[in-house]
């Protein structure tokens, strides 16, 4: 009995001997002192024998070595001067490949927009919602390269991340209380205008012309199952050629918008990042001009006024597009950044992380609004909270922090549940797939938010739109900025919704916008672009 009480003591005193004779934590040795290279020591370094590469590298020792150094002049040998080409090279080569899969992301989103409209509308439609999503890119991408990336961005100078390329430098502006107010671009008509052959401007037209299609495909869905086909082609050359790129202008290429801080000292100007104004709120307001001008579909509102529903085709379509989209969006809005290197772009991760919080946020908004309303989870308004709040974060998302992100988020999720009641019950507007409540009204939000929640931890290269420091919102110090995002949105609906609208008053004279009752009765697939998508499960009337 003794030797046991003795047990813990001695092991209480070898425990205690071993922590007298632990180490201290090593410390954080000093970084190493700069070792200036000479061209001598570059001459020095041996390039692996070809003899020896000829064998193979299974390991990687002989692969991505000095040798593969561009040398500038193979008399001097490699020098600094290379190393340093090279290290440049690199960078640009990185921020290219990031900005060109972004784009490709992006453009994968049209996908996802495509059957999230087919399926919240009708069978007897979806051959004809689905021609419009497909050939939106193609006319969409047509008047953007003859014309709207010129208006758009030919007035913006160099693009650091991108090889800061000047070509593009050329904006229409006038001047006006001895401040300079840019209009549009001038430069970079079907990319050979002025010397706009260059890859920089290249990859500029990519990333922009798939966002620039976004905004033109959420018109599809307020207009889809009415709509003439050949009014559709006409509108969105319109809409893509003019329309959106003299609001991207302003915000993005150098134009007015973007320099009321600089001009007015209003915090850094408007401020957009990803485009939830650019892109959401131009394509939503749109939307909802254009199903003001075209009427709600026959059956939605009953003699008193009071909508009925008319239910989608394909539910698993709808959910099954918004994860599309939800991915695509990591194009959308870290591809932003324009880059992965230097100059604070590795924000990226920042900037993703906000995207995915507000987009959950937004779902799960939505979801719990509709189960408390109604008393069940509605799926396709849980998709359209998802889409609202990526909506809502696409301008904010680089100026943010996480739990901003989920109150931006979930706003967004219950605002689209309520501005779609609001559409139907009170302004009496027919809106298929809720696309004037999930783009045009939460990119509303989205730029509003940026003027309340940016917190000023952001800092690209030291400045944004030309002033310098961080961008800040109202709950952090700064009003001025909210003011210069309040002045974006009021140029939302005062010049683009009334532009559009009146054009598209004049296409509905020229072309006629609607198609005939017979048409939209019987389905719009074979009317209008002469097949059916389900041809099994519809009647055709001889």
């Amino acid at each position: 009995m003794k030797k046991c009480a003795l047990l813990p003591l001695a092991l209480l005193g070898l425990s205690l001997g071993l922590s007298a004779q632990t180490p201290a934590a090593p410390q954080t040795p000093p970084p190493p002192a700069a070792v200036a290279i000479t061209d001598a020591d570059l001459k020095n370094v041996e390039a692996p024998q070809p003899e020896l590469r000829a064998k193979g590298d299974p390991d990687g020792a002989l692969t991505g070595t000095v040798s593969d150094v561009a040398v500038s002049d193979s008399k001097k040998g490699l020098t600094i001067a290379d190393v340093v080409n090279q290290v440049g090279q690199n960078k640009i080569a990185i921020n290219f490949v990031w900005t060109l899969i972004a784009g490709f992301l992006v453009m994968f989103m049209q996908a996802g927009f495509a059957i999230v409209e087919t399926g919240l509308c009708r069978a007897k439609n979806a051959g004809h919602t689905m021609m419009m999503n497909f050939m939106v890119y193609g006319v969409g991408m047509l008047a953007y390269w003859l014309i709207g990336f010129s208006l758009q961005m030919g007035g913006v100078g160099a693009v650091g991340n991108l090889g800061g390329s000047p070509v593009l430098n050329s904006e229409f502006a006038v001047t006006l209380f001895g401040k300079t107010f840019g209009l549009f671009g001038q430069n970079g008509f079907f990319l050979m205008h002025n010397g706009t052959y260059d890859v920089t401007v290249m990859v500029i037209f990519l990333f922009q012309m798939v966002f620039m299609d976004t905004t033109l495909t959420i018109v599809t869905g307020s207009a889809a199952e009415r709509w003439k086909f050949a009014a559709f082609l006409v509108s969105s050359f319109l809409l893509g050629a003019f329309i959106y790129p003299l609001f991207a202008n302003w915000a993005w290429g150098g134009g007015w918008l973007a320099n009321l801080g600089a001009n007015f000292g209003l915090g850094h100007g408007y401020v957009d990042f990803a485009g939830s104004g650019v892109v959401h709120s131009v394509g939503g307001l749109c939307a909802l001009a254009m199903a003001i001008i075209i009427g709600p579909r026959i059956g939605k509102f009953d003699r008193q006024g009071r909508p009925t529903a008319i239910p989608g085709h394909d539910i698993a379509l709808v959910l099954t597009g918004c994860f599309i989209l939800a991915f695509g969006w990591f194009g959308f809005n870290p591809g932003s950044t324009l880059g992965a290197s230097g100059n604070g772009n590795l924000r990226i991760g920042s900037v993703a992380v906000n995207t995915m919080l507000a987009g959950m946020a937004g779902g799960f908004g939505a979801m719990l609004y509709m189960w408390l309303r109604y008393g069940k989870p509605d799926a396709s308004m849980s998709g359209n909270g998802l889409l609202a709040g990526l909506v809502a974060i696409t301008a904010p998302c680089g100026f943010v922090n996480p739990v901003a992100s989920v109150i931006i988020g979930l706003i967004a999720g219950v605002l689209v549940c309520l501005s779609v009641e609001f559409m139907e019950r009170v302004m009496k507007v027919d809106d298929p797939v809720g696309a004037i409540s999930v783009h045009g009204v939460n990119g509303l939000w989205g730029v509003i938010s940026v003027g309340l929640f940016a917190d000023g931890k952001s800092n690209y290269g030291g400045s944004w739109n030309g002033v310098s420091g961080s961008v800040t919102g109202l709950f952090y110090g700064d009003s001025g900025q909210l003011v210069a995002q309040l002045i974006g949105v009021s140029a939302l609906i005062g010049v683009v919704f009334v532009i559009y609208f009146a054009a598209n008053v004049l296409v509905d004279v020229v072309v006629g916008q609607r198609v005939g009752a017979k048409a939209e009765l019987e389905g719009l697939d074979l009317p209008e672009v002469g097949v059916l998508c389900y041809p099994e499960f519809e009647i055709k009337s001889k």
